[in-house]
């Protein structure tokens, strides 16, 4: 068997055919095994997990991200369960380790951490011809972003939820994704949470030129931009407020090379593509 891969808690898997059924707690991660070919090896998944939607529709549904069936998991007898630090809680990792199952916890905070992880799960066993169509793409964007990064940032406020305000903090991939894409996160220096929550008397303190609203995990849309448009600053006066696909600041793996460019625009010349 080759070298052994490492995740975010430090525990060590095998690879490739060491790992022929896998159940996946993280909806990036079940599109991205999918991207790569792996969907044969997928015996299960969450309800969450709805990408490509023609692909998984006949996976098998073992509860949420927050509340997956570990009786019904454990069933299955995966050889490997893949979960996240922050989407999954430690206890349902716990109760899925005490079961005997492996589980690779994934916790990519940055870009190229998300492309390596992407990199790291073809190794499950994604064909050469995969890994040139999904993995390149995503290396070659991140590579692009860092050289193509602006003197200044474009100061942008981006929140995750609202009732009460929550913004992307420091440490976080969104963080970094909107720092690669030439953006300046104004809570970026806010390390009491990574999602601290804010007044919009703060966000109006910290004058954002472009304010990006995520449609998940909270569905931002029209009222919200109407409600922020009321406020005093730069990105209500030049009209540069706009609701995104989500996904493109918290999907790691295949959706990167889409995302960067797509915000690298919207930051630019505030125009969405």
């Amino acid at each position: 068997m080759s070298a052994r891969l490492v995740d975010a808690a430090g525990t060590g898997h095998a690879r490739a055919a060491d790992a022929p059924r896998i159940v996946c707690l993280v909806p990036s991660v079940t599109e991205l095994l999918c991207d790569l070919g792996l969907a044969t090896a997928l015996v299960g998944r969450t309800g969450f997990c709805i990408h490509p939607r023609e692909v998984v529709r006949s996976i098998p549904k073992l509860g949420g991200t927050k509340n997956p069936d570990v009786a019904a998991i454990a069933a299955l007898a995966p050889d490997l369960v893949i979960a996240n630090q922050e989407e999954n809680r430690r206890r349902d990792v716990e109760r899925l380790e005490a079961a005997g199952l492996r589980v690779w916890v994934t916790y990519p905070r940055t870009v190229a951490a998300g492309a390596a992880l992407l990199a790291e799960l073809a190794e499950l066993g994604a064909s050469r011809e995969a890994r040139r169509r999904v993995v390149e793409p995503v290396l070659v964007a991140v590579a692009e972003a860092e050289r193509a990064l602006p003197e200044r940032g474009t100061p942008v406020f981006c929140p995750i939820w609202r009732d009460p305000w929550m913004a992307v903090g420091a440490d976080t991939y969104a963080d970094d994704l909107l720092r690669l894409a030439g953006g300046r996160n104004v809570f970026g220096q806010r390390r009491e949470r990574r999602y601290p929550r804010v007044s919009l008397d703060e966000v109006v303190a910290t004058a954002p030129e472009v304010v990006i609203l995520p449609d998940e995990p909270y569905a931002f849309g029209p009222s919200d931009v109407a409600e922020l448009r009321k406020l005093a600053i730069p990105a209500a006066v030049h009209g540069r407020i706009h609701v995104i696909d989500g996904t493109w600041v918290s999907w790691y793996g295949p959706r990167i090379a889409q995302a960067l460019p797509a915000l690298r625009h919207l930051l630019a010349d505030g125009r969405t593509y």
